[in-house]
C-alpha cells in the first residue's frame, strides 16, 4: 500500500543495529585501551620517582605495550614503579590476546552467551575466514595462552632465582613470559639492556625464544596441530605458516652468523655465536628482545632484520608485520606468473585472486606509510637513514628492536613511531577499511587491457 514502508528482512536489521563496521570497532576498541592504559601510567603511582611522565612518554608506552612492540622511551625497569610495570604487562596481556578476543574469555568466564555480532569482530580480530568455531577456537586461546605463559614463567622464574632474590624473580619470569608469548619485547633488566647479559645462557634464550616461536605462529595454526598432528590433514593455511615460520628461522639463524660471526659475535664460542644467532633471527619475527646489541650490528645486518621485521608473524597470532602467509603468497603469485600460469598454485590447491590481491593490498599500503614515516623521520629528526628505517620498520613490525635512538626522538617523531605502532598492530588493511566507505557494487564495467612492465 502506498505510504507503507517495505518490511526489511532479518538480516538487513541486524546490519542496521551496526552502526559500526567489524574494522571501525576493533580501531575504536585499541585506540580506547591505549588512551586508558594512557591515563594509568600519566599517574604519579606509576614511576618510581613518584612524577607523573608527561602525557606523550605515557601514552607512548601505552601504545607500544598494547599493539606488543616493545619500544620504549624510558627504561621500563628504572623508570616505572610496581603499578605501572602491572599496567604494561595487563595492557600487554589485552593487546596480544586482541580486544575482542580478550572481551570473550571473560565472558566465557562469567558464563554468559557469545552473540553472533561478538563472533563476527572476533573473526575478524583474528584475521579467521569464517564465523563457525569462533567460541570454541576463543577456548582454546585461553587454555593454550595459561598454559604455554605458565610453563614458561616457572622456567624463567626458577633460574632467575639465582640472579635475583625472592620474590623479584617471580615477578621477572612472569612478566618475560607474558612478554614473549605476546611478543612484545619489554624487559625489566635495566639500562635498555635487554637480554644482552644472558647471551650465553640456553635456558633464557629458549625460554623467551620458544613462547615467541608458539605466540608467532598463530592461535588457529596451534589449534590445528593439536587436533590434526598430520601434515597431510592441515590446512593451506596452516601449512604455508608453518613452513614460512621454518624457513625463516633456519635462513635468519644462518645468514646472521655469516654476517656477524667475526663481528659482534667474534669474541664468543661457535655454541655461543648459533644460540646468539638463532635468538636473533626470532626476535625481528615481532619480539623485541635482544642478546646482542642491535645498534653496534653491521649495516647488512641491520637491513637483514628489517627485512625479517618487515615480514613479521603469521595471521591470528599476537605479532605483527605483513605477515609469513602474505608473504608467501606474494612469492607463490610471482612464481606463477613467471611460469606462464593464470592462477596462483601450491601444495595441489588453488589460491582464489581476492586473496592475492588482499596480499597485494596489505604489502603496498604497508610500503606507502613506511615511506611516508621515514620521510617524516628524516625531516625531524636528523639521524642516519638506515637507523631511522630500522625504527620505523620496528614499529610497523611491531618487534620493538631498536639501534639506541628511541629514547632521543622528537615529539612529532615520537607521535609518527605511534601512529606505526597502531597501524602495524591492526593491520593496513583494517585501518584503510576502518576509513573507507564501502559499497556493494551491482554492476561491472566491461574490460580494456593496458600496457604494463
Amino acid at each position: 500500500m502506498p505510504g507503507l514502508a517495505p518490511k526489511r528482512s532479518g538480516s538487513e536489521k541486524e546490519q542496521r543495529r551496526w552502526r559500526l563496521s567489524p574494522p571501525k570497532m576493533l580501531v575504536l576498541g585499541f585506540a580506547g585501551l591505549i588512551f586508558a592504559g594512557a591515563l594509568l601510567l600519566n599517574t604519579s603511582w606509576a614511576t618510581q620517582s613518584g612524577e607523573p611522565p608527561g602525557f606523550l612518554t605515557a601514552l607512548f608506552t601505552a601504545t607500544s605495550a598494547v599493539c606488543v612492540t616493545g619500544l620504549v622511551v624510558v627504561d621500563t625497569g628504572t623508570f616505572w614503579s610496581s603499578f605501572g610495570q602491572t599496567v604494561i604487562l595487563l595492557l600487554i596481556q589485552l593487546g596480544g590476546l586482541g580486544i575482542m578476543t580478550s572481551a570473550t574469555i571473560f565472558s566465557i568466564l562469567l558464563g554468559r552467551q557469545i552473540g553472533l555480532k561478538e563472533r563476527i569482530l572476533i573473526r575478524e580480530s583474528l584475521g579467521q575466514v569464517n564465523v563457525a568455531g569462533m567460541v570454541r577456537l576463543v577456548r582454546y586461546i585461553l587454555i593454550y595462552t595459561a598454559a604455554v605463559e605458565g610453563f614458561f614463567a616457572l622456567v624463567l622464574m626458577l633460574r632467575l632465582a639465582r640472579d635475583y632474590p625472592w620474590p623479584h624473580n617471580i615477578w621477572y619470569g612472569v612478566f618475560h613470559a607474558v612478554s614473549a608469548f605476546n611478543n612484545a619485547g619489554f624487559d625489566l633488566f635495566g639500562q635498555f639492556r635487554s637480554l644482552t647479559g644472558y647471551v650465553a645462557d640456553p635456558v633464557v634464550n629458549f625460554g623467551i625464544a620458544l613462547p615467541i616461536i608458539i605466540g608467532g605462529l598463530g592461535f588457529s595454526v596451534i589449534a590445528e596441530v593439536i587436533e590434526r598432528r598430520r601434515w597431510r590433514r592441515f590446512s593451506l593455511h596452516t601449512k604455508l605458516a608453518l613452513l614460512t615460520t621454518g624457513v625463516l628461522l633456519a635462513g635468519g639463524t644462518v645468514l646472521f652468523l655469516v654476517l656477524e660471526s667475526r663481528h659482534t659475535l667474534a669474541g664468543f664460542s661457535w655454541p655461543v655465536k648459533v644460540l646468539a644467532s638463532f635468538f636473533q633471527s626470532v626476535t625481528p619475527r615481532t619480539a623485541g628482545f635482544n642478546t646482542v646489541d642491535i645498534g653496534a650490528l653491521a649495516p647488512v645486518t641491520q637491513l637483514w632484520l628489517c627485512f625479517l621485521m618487515f615480514i613479521g608473524a603469521s595471521p591470528g597470532s599476537t605479532g605483527g608485520g605483513i605477515k609469513t602467509t602474505t608473504f608467501t603468497l606474494l612469492v607463490l603469485t610471482l612464481w606463477s606468473l613467471v611460469a606462464g600460469r593464470e592462477a596462483t598454485e601450491v601444495f595441489g590447491r588453488r589460491v582464489p585472486l581476492g586473496q592475492v590481491l588482499k596480499a597485494v593490498g596489505i604489502c603496498l599500503l604497508a610500503l606507502g606509510w613506511l615511506g611516508f614515516v621515514l620521510l617524516v623521520l628524516l625531516a625531524v629528526e636528523g639521524k642516519d637513514f638506515l637507523r631511522l628505517l630500522f625504527e620505523a620498520v620496528s614499529a610497523f613490525g611491531t618487534v620493538g628492536l631498536s639501534t639506541g635512538i628511541t629514547p632521543a626522538l622528537t615529539p612529532v617523531g615520537r607521535i609518527a613511531i605511534i601512529l606505526t605502532m597502531f597501524i602495524g598492530r591492526l593491520g593496513p588493511l583494517t585501518i584503510a577499511y576502518a576509513l573507507a566507505q564501502q559499497r556493494r557494487v551491482t554492476f561491472r564495467y566491461p574490460e580494456e587491457n593496458i600496457m604494463v612492465g
